[in-house]
């Protein structure tokens, strides 16, 4: 019997030692791994290496051109964290999906924009320019296309029953002067269709990717339902909140450099919120 306790206690150590080979070979400790959307998210943590190489981390950003897997993939392990989304989208994602993510910081918000391309050559048009029956293009999902109503509402195209939020659908609509025609797609579609309408209602990241920041007329205030709604968060699998890693891209991430990074790339299509 005596025998056989050392033979297990061997068998334990050797356990124990090939686990703990396999963290310093995977080289985690020090790198931190976060996947983002390539723009502006990538971005902003691209601009932030140096800082967070100053609290004695490597910052490794992994791009992601679906809502799926940078999700997943911190759920997993496979990354610290992600900087993609906002609390809405992950709140829903947990439960359709089962994982255990939290929101650990607030960092941006996109907001949508009302824009226009005259094929004339004007950089934007005016919403006064607009006339009878013109055809506005908004996105098709719920949520973003309650938030182009609010907007078109606060500009006075529309008047749009406000009790309902971020719920409000076109059927909301009470009054409708210039008989505006709503065209609705999906909302990634919309820059490639700025041309062929006169008025398109575009998430800022959609803008940001396509080059048309510039064909902006207004967007939504920093203080609407949909800023304090929708800003972009840090997230991390439950339970990481409070670790070093996620306490160094936080820093990171609300700091000073960052909000000055932001304010001076993107044209006001990426506002912080901290």
């Amino acid at each position: 019997m005596k025998k056989l306790w050392k033979v297990c206690a061997a068998f334990t150590l050797c356990l124990s030692l090939a686990a703990c080979g396999s963290k310093e070979s995977d080289g985690d400790d020090k790198v931190i791994t976060v996947g983002a959307s390539a723009s502006p998210h990538a971005e902003i943590l691209e601009a932030l290496k140096d800082q967070v190489e100053a609290k004695g981390y490597t910052l490794e950003v992994k791009i992601f051109d679906d809502y799926i897997l940078p999700n997943t993939s911190v759920d997993e392990g496979e990354l610290d964290a992600n900087y993609f989304q906002h609390l809405p989208y992950l709140e829903n994602f947990n439960v359709e999906h089962g994982t255990e993510l939290a929101s650990v910081a607030a960092i941006h918000f996109e907001p949508l924009g009302v824009y226009a391309d005259d094929p004339q050559g004007k950089t934007a048009l005016s919403l006064d320019d607009i006339e009878e029956g013109d055809i506005i293009a908004v996105p098709n999902d719920l949520t973003n296309e309650a938030r182009a109503l609010q907007l078109l509402d606060e500009c006075g195209i529309i008047k749009l029953d406000t009790s309902k939020g971020l719920e409000a659908t076109p059927a909301d609509i009470l009054e409708n002067p210039k008989n505006i025609q709503l065209q609705e797609m999906k909302a990634e579609v919309l820059p490639s269709v700025l041309k062929d309408v006169k008025y398109a209602v575009i998430n800022g990241n959609y803008a940001l990717t396509n080059n048309i920041s510039d064909k902006v007329i207004v967007k939504e205030a920093t203080e609407s339902e949909g800023a304090k709604t929708f800003a972009n968060v840090l997230a991390v699998k439950k339970g990481n909140e409070s670790s070093e890693k996620t306490k160094v891209l936080m820093e990171a991430l609300q700091s000073d450099a960052c909000r000055k990074f932001i304010e001076e790339t993107y044209d006001g299509l990426v506002v912080p919120v901290f």
